[in-house]
C-alpha cells in the first residue's frame, strides 16, 4: 500500500471531487496526484473507458478507485455496482485495504472474494448488498454460479494487472465474467505489459479508450523524427509520397481508429503496396497472420491503431508514419519507438493539420524541444496558414 499512500505536494483539488472523496484522499495522505492518476482520473470521471499501461508501484489503485467513488456517490443505488477483478488474493486484499481508506467518509461498502477461505463467509458478505466487489476470477465465477453474486447491476468494471491474469491462466474466466455483465458499462483496464491475448481482450472490451502508457522515454537518438504539415484532405497522397522514400523497407502506419486502419490498408493495397491492417475487429488468428506476414516481408506496410500495436517488436521497421496525430507524449514516443530498434536507424514522420496544433505543442513541451518541420512541395500545409488552399476549400 506504500505505493499510493505516500505524501505529495498539492493537486487533487483540480479534479473537483466530492468532499467525501477529498477527505478520504487527505486521510490517506494524498495531496498531489501521481502521473498515472493525473492522466487517467479525468477521462474516467467523464465516463470514458481507460487503458493504463503501468508497472506496480505507480499509484494505479487510486487511479481507478477515485472515479468509482465519484460515480457511485453521484447516484445512489443498491447491490454491487462496481467490480474490480485482480489475479491474486494478495492484490485483492491490497486494493480493498486502500479502497476502505479512500471510501471511509463516503458510506460506500466493499467486500472481497477470493479462494483459500470458506466460501460461506463471502456469501454472507454478499447478502449485505455491498457497493463494490473486489475479486479473483475463479471464486467470483463460483459464487456467481451459486447465485450468491449478482452482476446485473455492475456499472464499472476494472481489470487490474491483466497481463498477470493471462500468465496465471485466468483470461477464460475473465471472458466468462464479461458475458454476465451488463453490456452498457464503463471499463478500466490496467496492465504492465500488453501480450497478444491481453491486447485481444482490450480490443473487444474497450470502446474508444483513453490510453496512458507510463513507460515513455525521449525518442532514441537512432530515430530521425519530423512533422509534415499537410491539409487533412491530402494526407493519403502525402503518405504515399513518404512511402516512396529511397530508404524505405517496411513501415508501421498509425491511425486513430480501427475503421480508418482497415480503410487505409485497403487503399494502400489498391495503390500497389503490400499492406495489412492490425485492428480490433480481427480474430486472433487474423491478427497472427497479419503479424507473421509483416515480419516475413509478405506485407511491407502494417496499418495499426495504438491498442492493436501495443507490444509490437519487429526489428527491421525502417519507417513509422503517424497518419493521425498522437494525442499524448506517451503515444508519440511509443509509436515512433517501433522503428530504430536494436541500435538501427529509423525514420518517424507525423502528418499534422491545423486541428492538430494543440497536440503538437503539448508534445513539444513534454519533449523539451521543437520537433523539426518539413515541407514537401505541393503538400506544404498552406491550409495551416489560412492561405489560398483554405480559401479555395471554403468556396467549394
Amino acid at each position: 500500500m506504500s505505493e499510493t499512500l505516500s505524501r505529495h505536494h498539492a493537486g487533487f483539488l483540480q479534479f473537483s471531487l466530492q468532499p467525501e472523496v477529498q477527505r478520504g484522499l487527505a486521510a490517506a495522505g494524498f495531496s498531489e496526484p501521481r502521473t498515472i492518476q493525473s492522466q487517467t482520473i479525468p477521462p474516467a470521471l467523464e465516463g470514458r473507458d481507460v487503458m493504463g499501461l503501468a508497472q506496480t508501484g505507480t499509484g494505479k489503485t487510486a487511479a481507478f478507485v477515485v472515479p468509482i467513488l465519484e460515480r457511485l456517490l453521484a447516484k445512489r443505488g443498491s447491490g454491487p455496482r462496481a467490480l474490480i477483478v485482480a489475479p491474486t488474493r494478495e492484490l485483492v486484499t491490497q486494493i480493498h485495504a486502500e479502497l476502505r481508506i479512500l471510501a471511509r467518509f463516503t458510506g460506500l461498502r466493499a467486500v472481497t472474494i477470493f479462494g483459500g477461505v470458506p466460501a460461506n463467509l463471502q456469501i454472507r458478505d454478499m447478502r449485505s448488498r455491498p457497493d463494490i466487489v473486489v475479486a479473483c476470477p475463479g471464486r467470483l465465477l463460483d459464487l456467481h454460479e451459486r447465485g450468491a453474486v449478482k452482476l446485473g447491476g455492475i456499472e464499472v468494471l476494472v481489470l487490474d494487472e491483466a497481463d498477470h491474469m493471462f500468465d496465471m491462466g485466468f483470461l477464460p474466466d475473465v471472458r466468462r465474467i464479461l458475458e454476465e455483465l451488463p453490456p452498457k458499462r464503463q471499463n478500466l483496464l490496467f496492465s504492465a505489459t500488453m501480450p497478444a491475448a491481453v491486447r485481444s481482450l482490450a480490443d473487444g472490451l474497450l470502446d474508444q479508450p483513453h490510453v496512458v502508457e507510463l513507460t515513455h522515454s525521449l525518442p532514441p537518438a537512432t530515430i530521425e523524427h519530423a512533422l509534415y504539415p499537410v491539409a487533412a484532405a491530402r494526407k493519403f497522397e502525402l503518405l504515399r509520397h513518404l512511402l516512396a522514400d529511397d530508404g524505405f523497407k517496411s513501415a508501421i502506419v498509425f491511425s486513430r481508429t480501427k475503421h480508418r486502419a482497415k480503410r487505409l490498408a485497403e487503399q494502400l493495397s489498391r495503390s500497389g503496396h503490400g499492406a495489412v491492417a492490425l485492428q480490433g475487429n480481427m480474430t486472433q488468428a487474423q491478427r497472427d497472420r497479419a503479424m507473421a506476414g509483416f515480419r516475413d516481408g509478405t506485407f511491407e506496410v502494417l496499418v495499426a491503431t495504438d491498442i492493436a500495436a501495443r507490444g509490437i517488436d519487429v526489428a527491421h521497421v525502417s519507417h513509422v508514419i503517424n497518419f493521425d496525430m498522437p494525442a499524448t507524449i506517451d503515444a508519440y514516443t511509443h509509436r515512433i519507438g517501433r522503428t530504430g530498434r536494436s541500435e538501427r536507424s529509423g525514420k518517424a514522420y507525423t502528418l499534422f493539420s491545423s486541428e492538430d496544433l494543440p497536440n503538437v505543442h503539448a508534445i513539444e513541451r513534454k519533449l523539451g524541444s521543437v520537433i523539426s518541420r518539413r515541407k514537401v512541395p505541393g503538400f506544404d500545409g498552406t491550409l495551416l496558414a489560412g492561405g489560398p488552399e483554405r480559401r479555395r476549400r471554403r468556396g467549394m
